[in-house]
């Protein structure tokens, strides 16, 4: 059980838990289990060898990033590609 803790602490940067009731404590808990094991499936997806710990630092980063998470998984080191003419044609607001 110690080991868990430390892994949670660790990988999730779980220093307190938000609430006191047994509620919010379990809450937090399952919810830390469950990116835990999506950061689990992720690496072993991965043909990329990464440790946990980095993985989860890294993805930290790439949330605002648009890119495909398997492409980028596999190649972390290749920049995104650029927004082609589709995507920048969503962020432009017609008004006619």
């Amino acid at each position: 059980m110690e080991l868990f803790f430390k892994a949670i602490k660790q990988n999730l940067k779980i220093k307190t838990f938000l609430g006191t009731s047994a509620n919010a404590v379990h809450t937090q808990i399952w919810t830390a289990l469950i990116a835990m094991l999506v950061l689990r499936y992720l690496q072993l997806k991965s043909t990329f060898g990464w440790s946990l710990s980095n993985l989860a630092a890294l993805l930290r980063h790439q949330l605002f990033v648009y890119r495909d998470l398997f492409a980028w998984l596999n190649n972390p080191f290749v920049a995104p590609p650029a927004l082609d003419g589709i995507h920048d044609a969503q962020l432009v607001l017609d008004l006619g």
